[in-house]
């Protein structure tokens, strides 16, 4: 006999909470999507919605001091009283400063993302009572942080926006998740539907984190300028930042093509040519290359300059094209997974 749609149905969803319970477990939320730590972005507004609407929020602390991270997480305790993360950038000279503060606010999850965190600062997180979340770019380095203590991991393909690795999420998830069992794995860059999510979960990630669709949502600070931005775009729109010269190395950067980042091309060639010329040290032409973004990301987000500012994307913005609140984006992307369940069920 043939299964009634509404039997389908309720298949369709045990079947979506079964694949999603590990990461949901995990991360103490009714849906295992979290949010990408966008620097401007990802505070105490947007973060607390995410959690609110049944996913996992995280806080970018970026460059903040601890002063200043404190600040930010009572502010989203204020405004949730469900659990949310801290995204911490390994490499920020107070490490250990911002890893206390967010013990002492009860923080539940750390991310130790920008570097490969030190096994001493993963137990320092996990002895404070935190989960402890890293990225891994390649399988070696997720068996290595498995070993090293670390509780979750995050594989983020070359598709996302902001700083970006060479390999995209679908050979990333080819190369780790067949192999890496022990702890959650959690997928992202360029996502933007369920149905594919869901595809990632049933090859063995717990979950998705999404950044650009959260970025241009009602609860996000950004400025008016900046969503609509995301709305006009195409995927190859958001493209990587390019370096000209190998001596002179530029952090691969993925954004929105624009003023600034034709700029950046131009200015490259003028420091490497006065370098050539002997007008200016090696260490003085980097950091003249580097200083070029100095600022540019909250010119767009917060200022609304996106022609000169640093407009950080992935390709899942071509996929932005209504500016919605986080229930319903995270709604949606719970809904596409179980269609295609249901789509799945009808066929057999």
């Amino acid at each position: 006999m043939n299964d009634s749609p509404m039997n389908k149905r309720e298949k369709a969803c045990q079947t979506f909470a079964e694949l999603s319970k590990r990461g949901c477990d995990f991360l103490g939320s009714e849906v295992a999507i979290l949010g990408g730590a966008m620097s401007w972005v990802s505070e105490r507004n947007l973060v607390s919605a995410i959690s609110n609407a049944g996913g996992f929020g995280v806080i970018a602390c970026g460059a903040m001091t601890p002063e200043r991270l404190e600040e930010e997480i009572i502010a989203t305790q204020a405004l949730t009283d469900r659990p949310f993360g801290v995204n911490l950038i390994t490499m920020h000279p107070k490490l250990d400063q911002l890893v206390d503060v967010c013990i002492a606010q009860n923080v539940s999850h750390i991310v130790l993302a920008g570097g490969v965190p030190t096994g001493a600062t993963i137990r320092q997180v996990r002895d404070g009572g935190a989960r402890a979340i890293g990225f891994a770019p390649a399988l070696a380095l997720g068996k290595r942080l498995v070993k090293l203590g670390i509780e979750a991991l995050i594989i983020e393909g070359s598709e996302a926006g902001g700083h970006v690795g060479p390999v995209s999420l679908n050979v990333l998830a080819q190369e780790i998740l067949p192999y890496i069992k022990d702890v959650p794995v959690f997928v992202a860059g360029g996502l933007g539907r369920g149905d594919a999510i869901l595809s990632y979960m049933e090859m063995g990630a717990a979950g998705a984190q999404l950044g650009t669709l959260f970025a241009a949502s009602a609860e996000s600070i950004a400025h008016p300028n900046f969503k609509a931005a995301f709305k006009r775009a195409n995927a190859r729109d958001a493209a990587v930042s390019v370096q000209l010269d190998e001596r002179f190395p530029v952090i691969p950067v993925r954004g929105l093509i624009n003023t600034a980042s034709r700029h950046f091309m131009q200015h490259q060639a003028d420091t490497l040519e006065k370098f050539r010329k002997g007008e200016i040290e090696r260490e003085a032409a980097q950091l003249e290359i580097e200083h070029f973004w100095a600022g540019a990301l909250r010119k767009a987000v917060i200022e609304g300059d996106v022609e000169n500012g640093s407009m950080m994307a992935g390709q899942s913005v071509g996929m932005v094209r209504e500016i919605r609140p986080v229930a319903e984006t995270i709604t949606m992307l719970v809904e596409q997974a179980i269609e295609a369940l249901e789509e799945r069920e009808s066929r057999s």
